[in-house]
Order: C-alpha cells, then structure tokens, then sequence
C-alpha cells in the first residue's frame, strides 16, 4: 500500500498549474460536501430505527459511509484521518441545516454538477488528465490532498 507521501506526490503530478489548484481548493471540498448531502438525501429509517438515537445527524447513510471512508484514511495518516473527520462532520451538520430549508438531494446536486464542470476545467487548463482516471482511490486523495495545501505548515 502506498503511503499517504506517495499518493500525495503521484496526485501533485496532475495538479501543478495555479489556477487548476485553485479550483481544486474549492471543487474538491464541494464535490464531497455534496456526496454527503447525497447520501444524507437517502431515506434511513432502518438506521434511525435501529439506532433509535435521535440524532438525525448521525442516523443517515452519509454517516456510515464516512464511517467505511475514515478507515481508508486512518490507513494512511491517523493524523489525516482526524482532520477529515472534523471536515465531514461539518458537512454532515451543515448538510442537515441546509435540508431543512430547501430539498438536500436537489441543492446536492448543483453542487456536485457545478463542481465537476470546475473540475474538468481546471484540468483542460491543465492539460491533464484527472488523476481518478488513473485509479479511482484519488477521488479520496483530492481531499486529503486540498486539506494538506490548505491547512499544513510546509
């Protein structure tokens, strides 16, 4: 398995124009902010009835999904893993406040439809293609990637 070094340094390779990066800082977080408003979009009833919590933040599909995704990332980086955990909780809470003012799945999607069109663009700027192409593991590195340009120190 590659370290979390190598995965960042094989994505990079894609990722070295300053606009495509930029529209990555922005594309990425939202294309994930929206699958997990997708996600949240899903009925749960037997979750929340098996949980029986009543916490609709957390009896919902996006939840057990990010829940299976935190294992990848704690694979790599436990310290990655932290900092994505605390990303997609505030996703999941701002995805349930946004839910209860306009249809989740349908705000979910123009996010996820706009962000992709961004996304495609910076990589026609580019002149690249996008790294998920290649292997479809990068569709969780560009997170981890956008929160380590955004957030490190180096």
């Amino acid at each position: 398995m590659r370290t979390l070094d190598q995965w960042f340094a094989e994505y990079a390779v894609s990722h070295q124009n300053p606009t495509n990066k930029a529209i990555h800082y922005i594309c990425v977080p939202a294309i994930f902010f929206s699958i997990v408003g997708l996600l949240m979009s899903i009925p749960s009833g037997i979750i929340a009835n098996t949980l029986n919590l009543n916490l609709p933040i957390i009896e919902n599909w996006a939840f057990v999904v990010l829940v299976f995704v935190l294992v990848f990332y704690i694979r790599l980086s436990v310290a990655m893993a932290v900092k994505i955990a605390v990303f997609s909780g505030i996703c999941l809470v701002l995805n349930y406040y946004i839910g209860q003012v306009v249809p989740l799945w349908a705000f979910s999607i123009g996010v996820f439809v706009i962000a992709w069109i961004g996304q495609f663009y910076g990589h026609n700027i580019e002149g690249k293609k996008p790294s998920f192409l290649k292997d479809l593991q990068f569709l969780l590195i560009g997170p981890a990637w956008v929160v380590e340009n955004l957030f490190s120190r180096k």
